[in-house]
């Protein structure tokens, strides 16, 4: 790993009161006596200082922190400052400490430092990233937990259970002459088969949650004026979308951020479906089948007012072979005026209007965000680490077919294998540009 010393603002662009400019490397720790003009500084001890920059001229009065090796997050000798937030007086100190001979930090280095020098592993690591982004409590709750490491222990011990298995089959390789014990074959199976039921548990649960790591995205489907921007708007408590009765007024898809309950979600108004008239008209309605192909709920919105049509029968098809696998509500909305709309088919999850309230859709929305995470399961956080339990379960599938024929080393191949996708998720064998571009997501100063 690199010696130099890196620096960089930790905070977030704009007006604030404080701004943290960190620095990291062997270099750290010289750097805050020139730019503070002190001696010394207590590790791990609050000073307030002033901050000069190199021809000596007071930037500001901050408080600074020393963390000396290996007491830090990076491992390294740290130095955070603490200043007054705004554009100009973090810069100002973050050009000081590169003119003192620091280097600018690239997006994830300090992260990147902190697992090369073994403080984290790749799993602690994105638990910290994601845990900056974390749409729901829930999932900060399950990301804190695997900062500190419950993700690890449980690839570990797969990873040790798989290591314990091979060892069996190294063993037996020595002495190729003669056959496995009928009961040493079983047990082997047996162990394969609870660890890919584990691991099957695990991916499923995963899959199931995502929308609690990535922010649930709800999609608003229905015929031209069935209200679907006026419920966006209700959800909102603001007039977002335009409202008319000229159908065909949202023309594209609206995207909005509201919270529900303990979970920030994406709304997602889509443009009326129905027979396009004119170009322009056909991309609105392309964008919503695609977002709801991209949602995790789906509000399916009936207008009770008029009688079920052609345009209705176009939406359930589309639901039912587009969404059969999301979460469906369906909505009958102005309940206000006269009722016309009748359908055999749909069982209607509640009837509202979005003109007077729309706690009854709210407080659906968040049950099913709720129930996402009621599970006990271990959960993966990312495609990256998806991906490596998928590939394992992959070897221990092909693995069975050579232990029954005893061909041993194609089964101790298959297991190899396995331990090398499980061990990428924690601390993978040498990969430098996977490893730079997972880091390189990273915000810039973490």
């Amino acid at each position: 790993m690199s010696t130099d010393t890196i620096s960089a603002i930790a905070t977030a662009n704009g007006i604030g009161s404080i701004a943290i400019i960190r620095i990291s490397g062997d270099r750290a720790f010289e750097i805050a006596k020139k730019l503070t003009r002190k001696k010394n500084f207590t590790p791990r001890y609050a000073t307030l200082s002033n901050i000069y920059d190199i021809n000596n001229e007071l930037i500001d009065e901050s408080i600074v922190i020393y963390f000396n090796a290996p007491f830090s997050f990076t491992a390294e000798d740290v130095v955070e400052i603490q200043c007054h937030g705004g554009f100009i007086v973090a810069q100002s100190i973050l050009k000081a400490t590169l003119a003192h001979g620091a280097r600018l930090a690239t997006a994830g280095e300090f992260s990147k430092r902190a697992f090369f020098n073994g403080r984290i592993d790749l799993s602690e690591a994105e638990a910290i990233a994601q845990l900056i982004e974390a749409k729901s409590e829930d999932a900060a709750k399950i990301l804190a937990q695997q900062m500190k490491g419950s993700l690890k222990e449980y690839i570990e011990k797969i990873r040790d259970e798989i290591i314990h298995i091979l060892a069996y089959s190294e063993v037996s390789i020595d002495y190729a002459e003669e056959d496995l014990p009928e009961d040493l074959v079983l047990q082997i199976e047996l162990k394969l088969k609870e660890l890919k039921k584990s691991l099957e548990s695990t991916l499923l649960a995963s899959k199931a949650r995502e929308g609690l790591m990535q922010g649930f995205k709800v999609a608003i489907v229905g015929k031209p004026n069935v209200g679907k921007s006026s419920l966006l708007n209700a959800l909102l408590s603001y007039n977002r979308a335009i409202v008319s009765d000229v159908a065909g007024t949202t023309r594209d898809t609206i995207e909005e951020q509201v919270k529900i309950g303990t979970h920030l979600i994406r709304i997602v108004d889509t443009a009326g479906i129905r027979e396009a008239g004119d170009e322009i008209e056909r991309i609105g309605i392309a964008r919503s089948l695609e977002a709801i192909e991209q949602s995790d709920i789906v509000v399916a919105l009936f207008d009770a007012s008029r009688e079920a049509d052609a345009e209705d029968e176009q939406i359930i098809s589309l639901i039912k072979s587009d969404a059969k696998d999301k979460d469906i509500l369906y909505v009958k909305n102005k309940i206000d005026l006269e009722e016309k709309f009748v359908h055999a088919d749909i069982k209607f999850d509640m009837q509202l209007s979005s003109k007077e309230s729309v706690d009854e859709l709210v407080r659906a929305l968040e049950s099913i965000m709720n129930r996402a995470n009621s599970s006990d399961e271990m959960m993966l956080i990312s495609h990256r680490q998806i991906n490596a339990v998928e590939s394992t379960l992959k070897n221990i599938e092909e693995a069975f077919d050579p232990l029954q024929d005893q061909e041993l080393e194609i089964f101790s191949f298959h297991l190899n294998e396995a331990i090398k996708e499980m061990a990428s998720i924690t601390r993978p064998f040498k990969n430098d540009e996977m490893l730079d571009k997972m880091f390189g997501s990273f915000c810039l100063g973490k």
